[in-house]
């Protein structure tokens, strides 16, 4: 038998001719389908934000030939009490974080609740997925102005209905109910259909398992239904909150940052720094600080996902 397995020659592993050239140009393949996205990456945001950070180092309006540079005076200004943009600038990022304060939390738990219910079999569930999801496929315009005439403190069928005349976007705290008001309903449905595809997600024999335990419906709720939505809900919260703080076609139509500048928001802020008043350098700085702070809250709220998750 050891003579036999002796002369029983070895099978060599041999390589096509060319395999190696082959696997080496397959390792180009993911970077050839890649490349559309990263040349249209690179030229509509890669060199917009390099050029914008340029812009925030220099005294820039483009209607005038020379654009001095004045290095990090536009940010020291945003953080110095005494320059001319400090106080408006703080204060419109004041507004935009009453807007997400009030705004994200409704958000997130109001399309989880409607989600519950629609992921329940009953007649008629699939027209009032519809309905839910509808609003949101309107344009900020159409919204505004349709809430608008709705919310006339004068002649709007709410006011009239109510018997009361509320200035629902003239006076606070009026305002911002509208506001968060009127985003809740406008979209809503859209995390509402994310929530709906993480429950049915969920594996059935899961809650079989948690039933037969003797887990009712708020224990399987806590240890079922949210433990298997929780990449989704981190989806939702993270991108709810970037939704709410980057508002601005709301405040724009529908108050116009009234009362005073009480809801201008600091895209609103940012926009009229700019493209109104010319000061592009100071709006470009103003939208990196920003900008940051949406980065920290971000990492923070991973941060705090992990850290349940891990818990």
């Amino acid at each position: 038998m050891v003579g036999q397995a002796l002369r029983t020659p070895a099978v060599a592993k041999t390589t096509p001719p060319g395999g190696s050239k082959v696997r080496r140009a397959g390792r180009f393949t993911p970077y050839l389908f890649l490349a559309p996205y990263l040349l249209l990456f690179a030229a509509f945001v890669g060199a917009p934000a390099v050029f914008g950070l340029w812009i925030s180092l220099h005294d820039w309006d483009y209607l005038l030939p020379g654009k001095p540079f004045v290095g990090l005076a536009n940010y020291t200004n945003l953080f110095d009490s005494a320059s001319l943009v400090f106080e408006s600038f703080w204060s419109s990022m004041q507004a935009t974080g009453i807007f997400t304060l009030f705004s994200v939390p409704l958000l997130v738990v109001v399309p989880f609740g409607i989600a519950l219910v629609l992921n329940r079999k009953f007649p008629g569930r699939t027209f009032f997925r519809a309905v839910y999801f509808a609003p949101y496929v309107l344009g900020v315009a159409v919204v505004c102005v349709l809430w608008r005439i709705l919310l006339d403190p004068n002649n709007g069928p709410v006011n009239y209905l109510l018997g009361s005349p509320i200035p629902w976007v003239t006076n606070l705290p009026w305002v911002w109910i509208s506001l968060v008001g009127i985003t809740l309903w406008w979209t809503l449905g859209f995390n509402a259909v994310i929530y709906l595809a993480g429950l049915q997600d969920i594996p059935k024999e899961l809650y079989e398992a948690a039933r037969a335990d003797g887990a009712g419906r708020w224990a399987q709720l806590r240890h079922v239904t949210l433990p298997g939505i929780r990449p989704v809900l981190l989806f939702v919260v993270t991108s709810t909150l970037l939704a709410s703080a980057n508002m601005f076609g709301q405040s724009f139509l529908l108050t116009n940052g009234a009362p005073g500048f009480e809801t201008r928001t600091a895209i609103m802020y940012i926009a009229n720094e700019g493209l109104k008043d010319y000061r592009m350098g100071s709006s470009a700085a103003m939208s990196y600080v920003f900008t940051f702070v949406l980065i920290l809250i971000s990492l923070l709220n991973f941060r705090l996902f992990r850290t349940k998750e891990r818990s």
